[in-house]
């Protein structure tokens, strides 16, 4: 049998502890608060750096790369109170890419990235809860989304073939092909402007309204109106799932109150069981 060392026991425990405090501190709601505060600071400075006169874009990359900084320690102390189980949250390696794009040197063939800086905004959605749980429902959403997205298509290339077919010779610069047909009931599903559209290919075939009508309350008013709808079954799921962690989380800090104070009794009676016993085996 192998045994270990008494110093790397000591080790270990150290490195628990460190851990611990380090855990402690990302998780403290004021850490979070601050981590947010930089992270629209940030975002403001990245703003002003697009507007400020010359003079002053060299102190603002200054303070960005001070906040950028900030944003890197971050991490690590995330890192290091969780150890390798900080890669398994997908948010985690979300904000690791994101500063890792700002990281890399923004010159050359690569000062493309220095735009995509301002993607650092985008970790509200971690630190804020509300938003996360917002895009966690859009995330838990996406098949049934998917599911509306191929009708909708379907739906889309039906009333193109159709359009093509009736009106292609009336207006060919709306309808004298597939794709410029796809275009304009594209904008027509929009609402823009389709009256005037509706309007000219009315002046050759009266009965074009029924199309455009048809098209509008089939694509417009319902099956876009699905995408709603699955959206919200999603955040109602989430909401859901979160209210029951929370009444789990609740049920069990109770659990645990209760097993405390069954304990602190367990703990008085042989506190006096023990007083009792050596009462009654002392001297006389």
């Amino acid at each position: 049998m192998v045994s270990s060392t008494p110093g790397s026991d000591t080790t270990d425990l150290e490195n628990a502890g460190l851990r611990g405090r380090v855990r402690t501190l990302v998780d403290n709601e004021t850490f979070q608060r601050i981590i947010i505060g930089v992270i629209i600071l940030n975002a403001v400075v990245l703003g002003a750096e697009t507007a400020v006169p010359a003079g002053l874009a060299h102190e603002l990359a200054v303070f960005d790369n001070v906040l950028l900084g900030v944003f890197v320690v971050e991490l690590a102390l995330r890192l290091v109170a969780y150890g390798p189980r900080f890669f398994l949250d997908p948010w985690n390696v979300f904000d690791t890419v994101i500063v890792a794009i700002a990281l890399v040197p923004a010159t050359g063939p690569l000062s493309v990235l220095r735009a995509l800086r301002i993607l650092r905004v985008l970790r509200l959605v971690n630190s804020v809860p509300s938003m996360r749980r917002v895009v966690d429902g859009l995330i838990a959403a996406m098949p049934g989304m998917g599911s509306v997205a191929a009708l909708l298509v379907l739906m889309m290339y039906v009333a193109v073939v159709i359009s093509t077919n009736l009106y292609g010779t009336i207006a060919p610069e709306y309808f004298g092909d597939l794709g410029t047909s796809a275009f304009t009931l594209f904008q027509t599903m929009t609402g823009e402007a389709w009256p005037d559209i509706a309007r000219e290919v009315m002046a050759e075939d009266p009965s074009a309204w029924i199309f455009f009508v048809v098209f509008i309350l089939v694509m417009t008013f319902a099956v876009l109106n699905l995408f709603l709808a699955v959206v919200v079954s999603g955040m109602e799921s989430v909401e859901t799932l979160a209210e029951h962690e929370e009444e789990s989380d609740a049920e069990m800090m109770a659990i645990l109150v209760s097993l405390r104070e069954e304990l602190a009794v367990i703990r008085d009676e042989l506190a006096a069981t023990r007083a009792e016993l050596r009462d009654g085996s002392g001297p006389r």
